[in-house]
């Protein structure tokens, strides 16, 4: 497809393949759907991984059969940015924010639904960051990778013509199990290199253009830094864990990488959010500080992470469009954590204050620059001192204040 262009923005929507590891015959279909300037000059990019539509549908393989004779994919019906539509966010210091898609199975029963716990799909997610910041908006990246250089299609022209990206910075963000998936993109290539090697996830991606030719990039261990997506934050909206052993190891190694890394982290939580509360394995938080979760996972003396909790807060407020499967997940009532009172829904308040904590988020940066300062720096920033406040957003939604009296806590031990 050609991009979408409105005013100073484009959508594009890239198809192409990834095998995890050159040495392993392992691939996965993939779509990412980007919002970039239409200058090509973007700081940064947001890389955000939703959570509930990863994975493919019952008729996923006879959608692709007579996809090959219609010219369709089944996977480019599947739109992750109409639910996590926060663009508006991005508008103020010319980032990109892109989405990506992939057809994993881990259910029998509903194959189309992530149930979590599947570090692979944080990897789709950097393998995807990484496509758009070396090759931009194009499904054509073999016209303009170097190895092809003495090939007849090669087009060292059209690289100035779909690069967007003026940095490699990326915003690693995720909602529910998108939230710990992100998780795993945001520990950077080495670290992920290194945990897939010691959990038998070997990462050191190939893409693949699959739909007529063999076409293929080398491995990212030989791209160029700079051409290599590198973590300078992250957003977990309600993050959702799974651990069942073989098919869903969870992203406890990545959590306990990211507690030693000096980069802005945030997790949202809503206090009545049944599905990262209480179904994920482990929870995301708790008031009792003997209960392990995630965010006790990503403490450490040094630990950048950062909490705040919404109140009334839902597991599907956040979404810019209503979603049947997510609403099935947020049976708040079930749980007993919010048996009478009515919770954000999507489209609403939630939603609002998400798009605007996003906004604030990329303020912290510099143009091309990632964060710079100590974790003080981070505790002082302007986004810091907006959000613990007990409504930050002109009173669109209240914040939960902790045991201390403030609506953000620190898994650091640092003063």
């Amino acid at each position: 497809m050609k991009p979408v262009c409105i005013n100073n923005y484009c959508f594009d929507r890239i198809h192409t393949w990834i095998q995890y590891d050159w040495r392993i015959p392992q691939f996965i279909e993939v779509v990412i759907e980007v919002f970039y300037p239409k200058n090509l000059d973007a700081n940064g990019l947001v890389m955000f991984s939703h959570g509930f539509l990863i994975g493919n549908d019952l008729l996923f393989y006879p959608k692709k059969i007579v996809g090959a004779f219609l010219d369709d994919n089944p996977l480019f019906g599947i739109n992750p940015s109409a639910y996590y539509n926060y663009s508006a966010a991005i508008v103020e210091k010319n980032w990109a924010m892109a989405f990506v898609t992939a057809s994993h199975m881990q259910s029998v029963a509903m194959p189309w639904v992530d149930f979590g716990g599947n570090p692979r799909v944080g990897q789709d997610a950097y393998a995807a960051a990484s496509y758009l910041i070396k090759y931009g908006a194009t499904d054509e990246f073999y016209k303009i990778d170097e190895q092809n250089r003495n090939r007849s299609f090669f087009e060292k022209e059209l690289a100035g013509k779909t690069r967007f990206m003026k940095s490699n910075n990326v915003i690693f963000a995720g909602h529910s199990v998108g939230g710990a998936h992100a998780q795993v993109a945001a520990v950077g290539f080495d670290n992920l290199q290194a945990i897939g090697k010691r959990t038998s996830r070997p990462f050191d991606p190939v893409l693949y253009d699959r739909e007529f030719l063999p076409l293929f990039s080398c491995p990212m261990s030989q791209w160029r830094e700079e051409h290599r997506a590198k973590p300078v934050g992250l957003i977990q909206l309600s993050p959702v864990d799974m651990n069942v052993p073989c098919l869903a190891p969870g992203m406890k190694p990545y959590r306990e990488t990211l507690a030693a890394m000096q980069m802005p982290s945030l997790m949202v939580i809503g206090n009545c959010d049944c599905a990262t509360l209480r179904s994920s394995s482990p929870k995301s938080w708790s008031s009792d500080p003997k209960d392990e979760t995630q965010f006790t996972q990503l403490s450490s003396s040094g630990s950048w992470a950062a909490v705040t909790r919404v109140d009334k807060g839902s597991h599907c407020g956040y979404l810019t469009e209503k979603s049947l499967i997510c609403e099935t997940a947020d049976m708040h009532f079930s749980c007993s954590l919010c048996p009478d009172i009515e919770v954000y829904p999507p489209q609403g308040a939630e939603m609002v204050f998400t798009t605007e904590l996003f906004r604030r988020f990329i303020r912290i940066y510099n143009n091309t620059e990632p964060f710079k300062g100590s974790f003080s720096d981070w505790k002082e920033s302007s986004f810091m001192q907006w959000l613990n406040k007990p409504a930050p957003q002109h009173g669109t939604v209240d914040l939960a204040a902790f045991d201390d009296g403030e609506y953000v806590d620190y898994a650091g031990n640092i003063s």
